[in-house]
């Protein structure tokens, strides 16, 4: 079997190829009772196609407008300096150019404001409005005076922005920032998605010929009993399914909400505050830095070396540079370098990116490899079923025929025979419903549903399905230091200027006095004008700091020192800003001060600043030469400050005498001010955490930007760096070849100054060369590489752009490595609830099959009616998917090996309980089928009935018995937490009610006979003994598959055995 679904139900967990998926659905053929429902789950191929045809075309046409526009643009800007030399004259009769007929707004334009804009206090129309951004229109834009001028007649501050009070009113004029969705599928779409199993169709068609029959032979109410039981069956089923399924598509709807809940800044009511996109509305002033996506279409305000990706929207990769000459944004595309204001123009479906979402259908998510497998496992049982059913039908009819034969009643048939002959088929029909395990691809989306949902709670939101089994499997975490391992709550504990440390925790005053007033005032401007952060009011009118936890601990530390953040801010003008990237390490700023001269602020990596300086600030606020033996004694404190776990920063400056160069920000020769140590304690739990990962077999990597120092500190506070185990800088692992990096990786603990780029060589050497299975953690745009190639990619929900949760599998909401652990916790528990699910529905599928065909060949009947195999197919595929699947994740799932790359799925440990309890159930069966009788010491009329009865109640304990003997496939102590899953022990508790309401109250419609408190006790008794049972299966041992993961790792954990050595 594992060979077949290798080589036709194999599928990448990523970006898989449509021919691997054409290929699977292929292989199912028509082994399929209910297409509709079963691939329901399923990306929808030729939706996807018609999607990037639409998408294609979409983009073709802005691609064309933008192109249209840019022609347009260098024309004038080439004719008219030439129109101004060949005819002045003509010229002079336009002096505004607001007439020019070709290249500027022909004459007054006509306003077309509708009464109701006016009365709202609005001057401008809506699709008026919405069109400038969405074509460009550089003449309109003129006419209307410039942002400023539709920031008039949209009544909106610059500064203040808009106020709370009028969002429902903006929204009602301009439209709301939401898309147009499909409604949500109601209750009786599943019911009916229920309905279209072909089996139950064919059981339907047969329930009422058998009431049109019976009714006429054996009279009312005799004659409608088995058709009306059948069609109750039927019903249950439904609606039991129907509820099932309904209830995980509301899981899925909740999700995706959650998904599209993405927060952005703006400056409303005066103050700068963070709203969800879907409360945008025309006028907000929006603030955008680099990852961000842009939520609406607007102007361009101010801001500095803007570059947008549009390639979302145009297809072009190219970057375009936004500026206050060309200041037109779209909504959907990425802020790829500097920040900005922006204005809204246009919101929700006005934009061009809310028309393409509306045009594009939901084709569905592409199915996880467990789907696909249990997909493939579910067309060779059914196959194998299907086969079953017939021979099982042919070998009736054939006894049935002898029997007339022997009878001489071959040329005699009454209604009775056809009731008969109908019942055989009516049994072959429900074999196949019992033996097609349509439950099984489905029991693997409520499993993961039911993850997602847990995990959800756990600020954990997983955007992709595969995500949450592969991380199951995941053998290696790559993970950023900062706000994942420590609290990114950072403040500055101590300061170096001119060889003297400061003890900033010692107060303000103390600080102050430490430092010269002239040291205090350039120190003051290197954090007060070299940042991308701001102090603001809140409502409630104390400083609140927005920006970057290291910014904020910067500016806290100037707030301090007594700095008034808005007075020196405007004490200057910002001439440029290089804003800091993972690359650079660095951010720089140009400012012009009150005199006239213009001064150059840096700041970033210690080792990198202090490499770009060559004078220092003294005492005394005065620029001396920096000596080698001064910059050795700065190395030294830099280390002694990041060997306490500090992250170090250097501030410097430099004034600018040369002013035909002031463009450009300078990278040398600086004057070094100051070096401060910022403290970010770890995170509480994550020593645990990372303990964890060790003993379940799970390598962590502490990934970081970071001096090696501080790195090496946190990640032995951590546990991450073990004795013997490597740490090494971004560029020593960079300038290795791929050989040589493959023999250091396996002892590679911690990467220190690192870039994206290494991030991503690291996760590519680990994928390809060593076969791990990858998780990676990410939260800037320059990490999207790297969680794009990742087998799971973790963004960061606090600190991430919206640029590398797009890329990422999985949003870790609250940044927090333990939340990363609980994920990988949650999808190792989602693998193997499947395969107790599959154990257990494998165990049904074997024993009823055998048992029906065997008793067929040799009795002439089934031991079980229709009505009873739809029961015994309910219990066994949607209730024992609801109590199985949903089983939470123990401790002890920790504690074993991932499971490797290309492991069966279906394990040798799976066989040996499936093999053993269906031994002892077919052995009670067959024992009861043939000599129950005897056995049970049955006489009178209605014996047959009883006996019947009493298999029937037995097959359905052995069932409920060996659904708790599940629970656990390696360990003998089945019932540990099993009063903490309340949804297992409602099942159960509801399966056996509901047999007893069958069987005593149900029994014209079930083929059942009320049982003795005696014959109670027996069914339950046989069917616990598959307890003990289970108990001296798990005694025998089992090699283990080739497949696992076995490898001891660097910190000395060794991963424990699964099988029966955990029993």
């Amino acid at each position: 079997m594992e060979k077949y679904l290798r080589e036709n139900f194999e599928v990448q967990p990523k970006r898989p190829p449509n021919e691997a998926l054409l290929k699977w659905r292929k292989a199912v053929g028509a082994v399929v009772k209910n297409p509709r429902r079963r691939f329901r789950m399923v990306a929808d191929l030729v939706k996807r196609q018609e999607d990037a045809r639409n998408r294609r075309q979409i983009q073709e046409k802005v691609r064309v407008a933008l192109y249209v526009q840019k022609a347009a643009l260098h024309f004038i800007d080439g004719i008219l300096p030439a129109f101004k030399v060949l005819m002045p004259d003509y010229l002079d009769f336009f002096p505004s150019l607001n007439v020019f007929p070709i290249f500027c707004a022909a004459g007054k334009r006509e306003e077309n404001t509708s009464e109701e804009v006016r009365q709202a206090g609005f001057g401008i129309d809506p699709n008026e409005l919405a069109s400038i951004a969405r074509t460009h229109d550089s003449s309109n834009l003129k006419f209307h005076d410039g942002v400023e001028g539709f920031a008039r007649k949209i009544s909106v501050s610059m500064q203040d922005g808009v106020h709370s009070s009028e969002i429902e009113h903006r929204q009602n004029i301009f439209g709301c920032n939401k898309f147009a969705e499909k409604p949500s599928r109601t209750f009786w779409l599943f019911v009916w998605d229920a309905l279209q199993d072909l089996t139950l169709i064919i059981l339907m068609v047969c329930a009422v010929v058998s009431i049109c029959v019976g009714l006429p032979t054996e009279g009312w109410p005799k004659g409608m009993y088995d058709g009306v039981g059948i069609i109750i069956s039927i019903f249950l089923v439904v609606t039991v399914t129907a509820i099932s399924d309904y209830k995980q598509s509301l899981q899925f709807k909740a999700l995706d909400k959650e998904k599209k809940n993405v927060t952005v800044q703006v400056t409303r009511d005066g103050c700068r505050q963070e709203v969800s996109i879907c409360n945008l509305v025309v006028g907000d002033i929006i603030h955008l830095s680099i990852g961000d996506q842009i939520p609406a279409d607007g102007l361009f305000i101010s801001g500095y070396n803007l570059s947008i990706d549009e390639s979302s929207l145009s297809g072009e990769s190219e970057p375009v540079n936004i500026s206050r000459e060309k200041p037109f944004l779209l909504s959907g595309t990425k802020v790829q370098d500097g920040s900005a204001r922006m204005l809204a123009t246009a919101v929700g479906m006005k934009t061009e990116w809310g028309r393409l979402m509306v045009t594009l259908s939901e084709e569905g998510e592409d199915e996880t490899p467990l789907q696909v497998k249990l997909n493939g496992v579910a067309t060779v049982i059914g196959k194998i079923g299907l086969v079953f059913a017939v021979l099982t039908f042919l070998v009736l009819i054939a006894r049935f025929m002898m029997w007339k034969m022997l009878q001489q009643e071959m040329s005699k048939w009454s209604s009775t025979d056809a009731l008969k002959l109908l019942d055989y088929f009516a049994t072959a029909v429900t074999i196949i419903v019992v033996a097609v395990p349509e439950g099984l691809p489905l029991a693997v989306t409520l499993s993961l549903a039911f993850a997602m949902k847990k995990l959800m709670n756990d600020k954990a939101l997983v955007r992709h399905l595969s995500a949450c089994e592969t991380m199951g499997s995941a053998t290696c975490i790559c993970t950023d230091k900062t706000g994942t391992l420590t609290t990114n709550h950072m403040v500055v504990t101590r300061a170096w200027i001119f060889d003297k440390v400061i003890d900033v925790q010692t107060g303000g005053s103390k600080v102050k006095c430490s430092i010269s007033e002239s040291v205090q005032g350039i120190l003051l401007q290197a954090i007060f004008q070299n940042t991308g952060s701001e102090v603001v009011k809140g409502k409630d009118g104390k400083c609140n700091i927005l920006g970057t936890p290291t910014e904020t601990a910067l500016l806290d530390f100037g707030l301090l020192l007594g700095g008034d953040f808005d007075a020196l801010r405007k004490e200057s003008k910002i001439v440029k800003v290089e804003p800091f990237n993972s690359v650079k390490k660095k951010m720089s700023v140009l400012v012009a001060l009150p005199s006239g001269k213009l001064r150059a602020f840096c700041k970033g990596a210690s080792e990198i600043i202090l490499q770009m300086c060559d004078k220092i600030v003294n005492a005394n606020g005065e620029p001396v030469p920096l000596s080698e033996e001064h910059r050795e004694r700065i190395t030294l404190v830099i280390n002694k400050f990041a060997c306490d776990a500090l992250r170090t920063l250097c501030l410097a400056f430099k004034d600018i005498t040369d002013k035909s160069n002031a463009e450009n920000i300078p990278e040398d020769t600086y004057t070094l001010i100051a070096v401060v140590g910022i403290k970010d304690p770890v995170r509480p739990g994550v020593k645990e955490a990372v303990k964890t990962c060790l003993e379940a077999g799970i390598t962590v990597r502490m990934v970081t930007g970071d001096n090696i120092n501080t790195a090496k500190a946190i990640a032995k506070e951590c546990g991450i760096l073990t004795e013997g185990g490597l740490a090494i800088e971004g560029l020593d692992f960079r300038n290795k070849s791929p050989q040589e990096m493959k023999q250091l990786i396996p002892n590679l603990q911690v990467m220190a100054r690192s870039m994206p780029l290494d991030k991503h060589t690291l996760v590519m050497q680990l994928r390809t060369a060593l076969k791990e299975i990858v998780a990676v953690t990410g939260d800037g745009t320059n990490d999207a590489p790297a969680l794009h190639e990742a087998d799971i990619g973790l963004a960061m929900g606090i600190a991430g752009t919206e640029v590398a949760k797009e890329n990422a599998d999985v949003v870790i909401m609250d940044d927090n490595f333990s939340t990363i652990v609980n994920v990988a916790r949650w999808g190792r528990s989602v693998y193997i609830n499947i395969q107790k699910f599959v154990q257990f529905q494998l165990t049904v599928n074997v024993v009823a099959l055998i048992i029906n065909f065997a008793s067929a060949c040799i009795s002439g009947t089934a031991p079980l009616t229709a009505v009873q195999l739809l029961w015994v197919n309910m219990i066994m595929d949607t209730l024992g998917a609801l109590a199985l699947a949903t089983e939470p994740p123990n401790d002890e799932l920790m504690k074993r090996s991932p499971t490797g790359r290309d492991a069966h799925f279906i394990t040798r440990t799976m066989w040996r309980n499936i093999i053993g309890q269906s031994i002892y159930q077919l052995a009670v069966l067959a024992f009861l089928e043939f000599d129950g009788k005897r056995i049970l010491k049955l006489t009178g009329s209605d014996a047959t009935l009883t006996l019947k009865t009493f298999i029937f109640n037995t097959f359905v304990f052995c069932q409920v018995f060996n659904e708790i003997n599940s629970r656990d496939m390696d360990k003998i102590n089945v019932f540990r937490g099993i009063f903490t899953n309340w949804i297992f022990l409602l099942i159960v508790i509801a399966t056996v009610v509901f047999q007893v309401i069958i069987v005593e109250l149900l029994g014209t419609f079930a083929d059942t006979v009320p049982l003795s408190w005696k014959f109670w006790g027996l069914s339950i008794a046989l069917g616990a003994v598959s307890l003990p049972v289970g108990v001296l299966l798990k005694c025998i041992p089992v090699e283990q598959s080739k497949y696992s993961v076995t490898t001891k790792h660097h910190d000395g954990y060794e991963p424990l055995p699964s099988g029966p050595e955990l029993a």
